[in-house]
């Protein structure tokens, strides 16, 4: 089928996240085997402004889709929140001929992408974030990699921390979701879990809890710590004070966006950034692709960004039962 637009462009935005080059590298492919030129647009929506393209062969995305980070690069633009840069961005894609727009990023680049589409250019937004905040698809590009780098690291810090008799509290990214924290505490078996979800911010009931723990004989206590809760290193020093056990935090921080993508990335990467081109050669706008019931599908960017997403209470209760 012959494409209705000819030219289009892919970007990524915000936070980067490891299978962001598998998306970049299938948009660019499975555009060009529908018949469209894609552009790459540098740094995100600020490379939108500031006309960073570049047309991409299918030769310019070989050996990428093992690549953490992304190759086009990604900043923060805040100037897009106003309407005279929307329009801007808007010019300079009809200036250089761009009819479509593939936006890979989170929940505020959705809300670019929106913004875009209002000025008349078609655009389709990919879920690429570690953090798995997206209320409208159950899956996240770079969640998976992201959570076994932290299982990893929490997995070695353990060992120290049996080794020494002490508490660790470790520190996962995911902004305000619990969702990392929620999978590496679960998988490592942790005593406790805190989640900006869930927690009451009671300390005094999770130092009763180490207590009890270290005179059942426990010889360590790990404690996952989401981002969105935060100041582990305080915590540490007023648990150690409260109980005379030595504690230490860690945080893990960037790492957890770097490195090769996983397998379940690459694969969700490259489904979805096909399926952004498919609907952009068939003239679609203002779509999101998602995966809903284990199924890839597109929705509308407006019912979206209108959805909302919550930690399921079952899996917060297994989490404690898990850890007695």
């Amino acid at each position: 089928m012959a494409a209705k637009l000819k030219k289009i462009g892919v970007l990524t935005s915000g936070g980067d996240s490891p299978g962001m080059n598998a998306c970049i590298r299938a948009v660019v492919r499975e555009g060009i085997s529908r018949g469209m030129e894609v552009v790459g647009v540098y740094e995100g929506y600020r490379g939108l402004l500031n006309e960073k393209f570049k047309t991409l062969s299918a030769r310019d995305v070989s050996d990428t889709i093992s690549k953490g980070g992304t190759i086009l690069f990604t900043a923060r633009c805040k100037e897009f929140h106003e309407e005279e840069y929307q329009r801007l961005a808007a010019e300079n894609c009809r200036k250089h001929g761009i009819e479509g727009l593939v936006v890979i990023g989170g929940d505020g680049s959705f809300a670019g992408a929106q913004k875009l589409s209002h000025f008349g250019i078609n655009t389709i937004g990919l879920p690429g974030t570690i953090d798995m905040d997206i209320a409208c698809t159950e899956y996240t590009i770079g969640f998976d990699t992201a959570v076994n780098t932290a299982l990893e690291a929490i997995d070695k810090v353990r060992d120290t921390s049996t080794s020494h008799e002490r508490c660790s509290i470790i520190e996962v990214m995911g902004r305000n979701a619990g969702y990392i924290a929620l999978w590496c505490g679960i998988g490592t078996g942790a005593e406790d879990i805190l989640l900006p979800e869930s927690y009451d911010y009671d300390e005094q009931k999770l130092i009763n809890h180490i207590i009890e723990n270290r005179k059942r004989g426990k010889k360590r206590h790990i404690i996952v710590n989401a981002e969105g809760i935060g100041h582990s290193s305080s915590m540490a020093r007023r648990i150690e004070a409260a109980t005379g056990i030595e504690c230490r935090a860690t945080i893990l921080g960037y790492m957890q966006r770097g490195g090769a993508p996983s397998a379940r990335d690459r694969m969700a990467a490259s489904i979805m950034g096909a399926i952004a081109a498919d609907l952009l050669a068939e003239g679609k706008t203002n779509r999101v692709v998602a995966m809903q019931n284990g199924k890839y599908v597109d929705i509308d960017i407006d019912e979206a960004l209108a959805m909302q997403k919550h930690i399921s209470d079952y899996e917060v209760s297994v989490s404690q039962s898990l850890a007695i």
